[in-house]
């Protein structure tokens, strides 16, 4: 029984995607596309062996130097949506009771907080409008 070398090809990047699926490793996902690209060549285009092998090896190659770096720069960046402390920095919130350094109280994010100032000369009256700069424990710093 002879098979056409698009069908090998395509056996080869079916293997490939299930590597992809059990060891989770990109590249295995990437030269599984290759082999989709050498069987395309293969069987509609007629290529011969070494024109699949090229069309293998560039499309392989040139999805991992585009791709990893890529792919490496979201692992390294930081998640931008901020959650549970990290998201009440940086945001507003309006005095409830005077708040000077030794404390207070704010409305923060429809919650009431005790509050003291960042800098400790001075005070913040009832109805300001203050920016969160940090939280300590349940208490907001503000300025």
């Amino acid at each position: 029984m002879d098979i056409d070398a698009w069908l090998w090809w395509l056996i080869g990047a079916a293997v490939l995607g299930i590597g992809l699926v059990i060891t989770a490793m990109p590249e295995l996902g990437m030269l599984a596309v290759g082999a989709v690209a050498a069987a395309v060549v293969s069987g509609i285009f007629g290529g011969g062996a070494v024109v699949q092998v090229a069309v293998f090896a560039v499309v392989s190659t040139a999805l991992i130097a585009l791709v990893r770096p890529i792919a490496r720069r979201h692992r390294v960046q930081r998640p931008e949506l901020a959650t549970g402390i990290d998201a009440l920095k940086g945001r507003q919130a309006v005095v409830l009771e005077r708040v000077d350094g030794s404390g207070g109280r704010i409305k923060l994010a429809g919650e009431v907080w005790s509050a003291r100032a960042l800098e400790t000369g001075r005070a913040y009256e009832v109805g300001q409008e203050v920016d969160v700069v940090d939280i300590e424990g349940a208490t907001a710093v503000i300025m």
